[in-house]
């Protein structure tokens, strides 16, 4: 079964961040494949949780090894106050952006303002960091832009009222995951997709030895009963891995290329497992 894929721009919150390998795009898919009723919601690899703002799920667990990011948005459901504060304090110019790219704040709100900054005003959008964990995105120039927008992080606190959010590796973070819960897990693609030359990306990041574990943990959640959704790769490699799951390739435009002239489409896939009603 392939799906085309399109950005549904108005159904429910707004991501807060633009994350490496986000689902944005992807979301008019993955939520025909939603079950309209389930209990909790988990997403232990949360990024920009495009899926979590669409939902606005009751119940919501979210977790990343991402600490930055979790931080982020613990401060923005907790004290999203003082972030308004600290970004009133900074401005949209090349010299202040790479000021504050340099800063090393200490303050759990400090950091989270920073990354909200940075992430908004960094080129493309791009949160990348070097092997030292240093933040190292050119300035984007979208001098446009204010640094931050209040609207969609008072939208944003608002809808993570509902969640938990811890930092973790995804098998103890769905541990809990009980009969009838949404379980989404979006992982690093440690394969490239089945259309281009390369076989492995990401490896550093999540092994492909941690593919067979998260594999493993969705089979065992799908056996208890969860509704268990995973995004991955178009490749043989990870099909194999799924074997009994419900297979979606869908297509989608590769916007990654600097140049539009090496953007095209490829293909990931969604892996279903149905469990039963919330």
């Amino acid at each position: 079964m392939t799906v085309h894929a399109a950005l549904d721009r108005d159904r429910g919150c707004a991501p807060l961040v633009k994350w490496p390998g986000g689902k944005r795009a992807l979301l008019p898919v993955i939520l025909q494949h939603v079950p309209r009723d389930f209990g909790s919601y988990y997403e232990p690899f949360f990024g920009g949780g495009a899926l979590f703002f669409a939902l606005a799920p009751r119940v919501a667990i979210l977790s990343d090894l991402n600490h930055e990011l979790i931080n982020c948005y613990k401060c923005v459901k907790d004290n999203i106050d003082g972030v308004l504060r600290a970004l009133r304090k900074y401005r949209n110019t090349e010299g202040e952006y790479y000021r504050i790219r340099d800063l090393k704040p200490r303050s759990e709100v400090a950091r989270a303002a920073r990354f909200l900054y940075l992430t908004r005003l960094s080129f493309n959008g791009i949160h990348r960091v070097n092997l030292r964990g240093q933040f190292n995105v050119p300035y984007g120039r979208k001098t446009h832009l204010a640094p931050f927008d209040k609207s969609q992080l008072l939208a944003a606190s608002d809808t993570l009222q509902s969640a938990s959010l811890r930092s973790g590796d995804f098998e103890r973070a769905t541990i809990d995951a009980r009969p009838g819960d949404l379980v989404y897990f979006d992982p690093p693609y440690t394969v490239a997709h089945a259309n281009n030359g390369f076989v492995k990306y990401n490896e550093h990041i999540f092994s492909w030895a941690d593919q067979v574990r998260l594999a493993k943990h969705a089979r065992l959640l799908a056996a208890k009963g969860c509704n268990v959704l995973i995004s991955n790769a178009d490749h043989r490699s990870v099909s194999t891995l799924y074997e009994g799951a419900k297979r979606i390739t869908i297509n989608r435009h590769s916007v990654i290329a600097a140049s539009s002239e090496y953007r095209r489409t490829i293909t990931e896939c969604l892996f279903v497992y149905q469990g039963v009603s919330g």
